[in-house]
């Protein structure tokens, strides 16, 4: 009989490029691993993986073969998991979260995962849509929050919600009567998102459609930055609105009535990995979908 075991270790070896990384997965050492590896070729007769000096590939059999052991994992988590009640989910989530979404709904979320799932801790790192992106694909993390829906086949994908872009400006910034135009918006820098985002590109088109020289544009992954930057009078700003609530309350900040067409809004996505452990991610990205619709803060 066919030791399910070593079927895993197939898995996570072959989806993670190395017996190394599948050992530190798997909690075993590097000759278990093979050993797992030797016996499953055995009992099935066939070689799953090419070792060269450049590491291990799958052979033809092995990328034949893979997508069988994920479904026997798959049947065998999906089974452990009908065994149990929600309220016993426990374990280690990685969750990456954009900055934005520290502003709005993440502390409900998390509230609501501590009062549901007590047993499940969270490791929480928060960082650029590009770095959140990366590091799910690699596995380093298991769940991600991130700006834009991505076009990753890779990846499982779930709508959270989107925030409408404004442009704002300290009170202090002498910007003439308003509505103000675009080409008096581009005579100064102006502060939005990091520039692989879609706000950054957005922006730039308008100001150099307004203006003949290059736009002056400033462009950062962390939205502290941004609200001081304006706050400072360092130039305009456009950013979500929804993260500002203290600052246009107490007059630090201010919107902008700006003669140009609307800025398309911030769209955050939930992305993970699909596999046998991926029950978890998968639960918590509806539970941040679900208080997402209800967080009145959000548009769409």
């Amino acid at each position: 009989m066919i030791d399910l075991r070593n079927i895993e270790t197939f898995f996570w070896v072959a989806t993670l490029g190395g017996f190394r990384s599948a050992a530190e997965k798997l909690n075993a050492t590097q000759p278990a691993i093979s050993q797992r590896i030797a016996l499953l070729e055995g009992d099935l007769g066939v070689k799953l993986f090419e070792r060269d000096t450049r590491g291990i590939k799958l052979t033809a059999k092995g990328e034949e073969l893979l997508s069988h052991a994920e479904r026997m994992l798959q049947m065998r988590h999906d089974m452990l998991q009908a065994a149990r009640a929600d309220s016993v989910m426990s374990g280690t989530l990685r969750l990456g979260v954009s900055e934005t979404l520290i502003h709005t709904w993440f502390s409900t979320l998390m509230e609501h995962l501590s009062d549901a799932y007590p047993a499940l801790e969270i490791e929480i790192q928060v960082d650029t849509t590009s770095g959140l992106r990366a590091q799910v694909l690699a596995r380093q993390i298991d769940l991600a929050f991130l700006l834009e829906p991505l076009d990753e086949p890779k990846l499982e994908k779930l709508e959270l919600c989107q925030y409408p872009l404004a442009w704002i400006a300290s009170p202090q910034l002498d910007l003439g009567p308003e509505p103000i135009s675009l080409e008096q918006v581009a005579k100064m820098p102006v502060v939005t998102y990091a520039s692989t985002t879609s706000p950054y590109r957005a922006v730039h088109r308008l100001l150099s459609s307004a203006s003949a020289t290059a736009p002056r544009m400033y462009g950062s992954s962390a939205v502290s930055v941004i609200v001081r930057m304006a706050c400072d009078g360092r130039g305009t700003a456009v950013v979500a609105p929804v993260t500002l609530s203290r600052e246009l309350a107490e007059g630090q900040l201010r919107l902008l009535d700006v003669l140009a067409p609307p800025l398309p809004p911030l769209h955050y996505t939930a992305c993970w990995v699909p596999g046998p452990d991926s029950h978890i991610a998968h639960t918590v990205a509806q539970a941040a979908q679900r208080i997402a619709a209800e967080d009145k803060s959000t548009s769409g």
